[in-house]
């Protein structure tokens, strides 16, 4: 992409999220069903409508908008692994719904920092050596093997580590929370409250899933333009996600498997376009084909709607053994 449309680019997303901060500011009671639905609708047009410039604008080849879709719905996906996370954090902390979405909003805003230069790291790794290819194709595939051992049980282990402690040590920490306020006075003294203990902890938590989530997007796409925008808008959408989801989080028994195949998937595309690269066309009788992005986008959005109906039917299913159970004899 040219300098300018960086540039212009930039700039919108930090306005997107100075709005953000606006009503959140403005905000004087927790956010509701209804809130988070309608802000999770604008979010995702907003990438709907980002994606239709980039296939009507983009310069170059015309399978940016596409890269950029399957980017985003990766991206948002296994950001969705996040919210199990955060729902202990936030359950751990106790921290008060009202101030709930500032957190979230912090949180996310740090996360989003980390992860660009996470990116332009990637980026620059892979400009300067084609053999990186191999490296994040073998940690998808590990990855993968390792969510799908772990069961439905995986995202849900928060342990507070070395940073965090050092945290509650160093820092005038005061007991209690003052509604969503970072500092308090305590007997004249100026101290934060717990919530930046509970922030750190989200923007942590966002980095560690990005080992992830980087790798997987740039097995779809080199183009760190593309990377950056598609991580962006899945984070910008994630907070309202939370407020919309969390209820419904634990039905989504077959998330890790989703997820695992995904990943799995994207680590053997990796794999095969760095043996393209070295002009490995062919494993003995096997021929190895060109992943496009269309089959990725295919195959990501395909194994989502298998995971999300196959995890709905065994709930539901579940639910009900449950009820006759327990229902009383006539």
């Amino acid at each position: 992409m040219p300098p300018a449309v960086w540039v212009l680019t930039i700039a919108g997303l930090l306005a997107i999220v100075a709005f953000d901060l606006i009503v959140i500011a403005r905000r004087d009671h927790s956010v509701t069903i209804k809130d988070a639905t309608r802000w999770v609708l604008f979010y995702v047009g907003l990438a709907g409508m980002f994606a239709v410039g980039l296939f009507l604008f983009a310069p170059g080849p015309r399978t940016t908008g596409g890269e950029f879709v399957a980017g985003y719905i990766t991206e948002y996906s296994l950001s969705v692994d996040n919210l199990f996370v955060f729902v202990i954090i936030m359950a751990r902390f106790a921290v008060p719904g009202l101030a709930q979405d500032k957190v979230l909003y912090v949180g996310i805003v740090v996360s989003m920092v980390l992860r660009a230069v996470f990116i332009l790291a990637g980026a620059a790794a892979i400009a300067a050596a084609s053999w990186v290819f191999y490296i994040f194709g073998a940690f998808l595939v590990y990855t993968a093997v390792r969510l799908a051992l772990e069961g439905d049980d995986g995202g849900t282990d928060f342990q507070e580590n070395a940073v965090l402690r050092g945290m509650r040590r160093i820092l005038p920490l005061s007991h209690d929370y003052d509604g969503a306020k970072l500092t308090t006075r305590v007997d004249g003294r100026r101290m934060v409250t717990p919530l930046v203990i509970v922030i750190s902890a989200i923007g942590m938590a966002n980095v560690i899933f990005a080992l992830d989530s980087i790798p997987a997007i740039f097995g779809l796409t080199q183009d760190a333009y593309i990377v950056l925008t598609a991580n962006a808008f899945a984070l910008m959408g994630l907070r309202q996600l939370y407020f919309l989801i969390g209820g419904l989080l634990e039905r989504i028994i077959y998330l890790n498997v989703g997820l695992s195949v995904i990943l799995a998937f994207i680590g053997v595309k990796l794999i095969i376009e760095a043996l393209h690269g070295s002009h490995i066309d062919d494993i003995g009788a096997i021929h190895l084909p060109h992943i496009g992005i269309l089959t990725s986008l295919g195959c990501i959005a395909g194994t989502l709607f298998l995971t999300a109906v196959a995890s709905l039917v065994k709930s539901t299913y579940d639910r009900r053994r449950v009820e006759v159970r327990v229902r009383p004899e006539d």
